[in-house]
């Protein structure tokens, strides 16, 4: 069965839709079964795996509407072992039409329920926001991974997430644990950087992958082409920290690559 892992933080710009792509196309490449959920209205996931975010029919939408089964909603990429429920704007108006509804943060799910089986991982792209959309990922997940970048407001907004963390813990999803924090848009010729690193690892130990993602011109080119790193360079530094990290999940998983 597989593992449904969720990637959030309500805070935008800290590298949560290139972790989730490049994270996928990484886990693909060695082998592992995967489909990327784009549970943000930008879309930007679906773009990033090359796929016209305006000629998309069925996806996330659709999928929490329950207006068809997962499966219709689930189209293949070019990425290796890498499948897509893409989104499309219309996801915005999704918050507002799931407000009445019973059960409204179990919409994915249920939605999703019969897929575990069909995949290793898989990844829930969330919108930078705590709202509906986010609550439901949560829900839906066996974990959370947290992209924290490396710089001056690192750690604001961290609470708040953590907060909801363990709210959804205590009331919607008992099992969900937090996989890992990942220090993204590292350099190391900054001060900075290096002490909001050592300021994350002092606060949060164990919880911080041993993978930190450095800054990388080669992964800010990448989406403008629709592909992942591992797709677009693979000889680099971008490359090389999400196969690293794609590693270090399945060694914490207890897989052997």
């Amino acid at each position: 069965m597989g593992k449904i892992i969720a990637i959030a933080n309500q805070k935008g710009g800290v590298g949560k839709t290139t972790t989730t792509v490049n994270l996928a196309a990484s886990l693909g490449v060695l082998e592992k079964k995967v489909l990327l959920i784009d549970a943000d209205p930008q879309a930007n996931a679906t773009s990033g795996l090359g796929v016209d975010v305006e000629g998309v029919e069925l996806g996330t939408y659709q999928l929490l509407e329950h207006t068809y089964k997962a499966k219709e909603t689930v189209v293949t990429t070019e990425s290796p072992n890498v499948d897509l429920i893409p989104a499309h704007i219309d996801l915005v108006a999704i918050e507002i039409e799931l407000v009445d509804k019973d059960n409204r943060e179990y919409m994915m799910k249920e939605a999703i329920a019969g897929l575990k089986d069909a995949y290793d991982y898989i990844l829930i792209d969330c919108a930078p926001s705590l709202g509906l959309l986010t609550l439901n990922a949560l829900t839906a997940a066996d974990s959370v991974i947290i992209p924290i970048q490396c710089e001056y407001f690192a750690l604001e907004g961290l609470g708040k997430l953590l907060n909801t963390v363990k709210s959804v813990q205590k009331i919607h999803n008992t099992d969900l644990d937090i996989e890992g924090m990942l220090l993204t848009m590292y350099d190391s010729r900054l001060r900075l950087s290096n002490q909001v690193v050592e300021e994350v690892k002092k606060h949060f130990a164990d919880m911080v992958f041993d993978t930190i993602i450095q800054r990388n011109v080669k992964l800010s080119e990448a989406p403008s082409y629709g592909e992942s790193i591992i797709k677009y360079d693979a000889s680099s530094k971008g490359a090389s920290n999400y196969l690293n990290l794609a590693n270090e999940i399945l060694n914490k998983n207890k897989e052997k690559v």
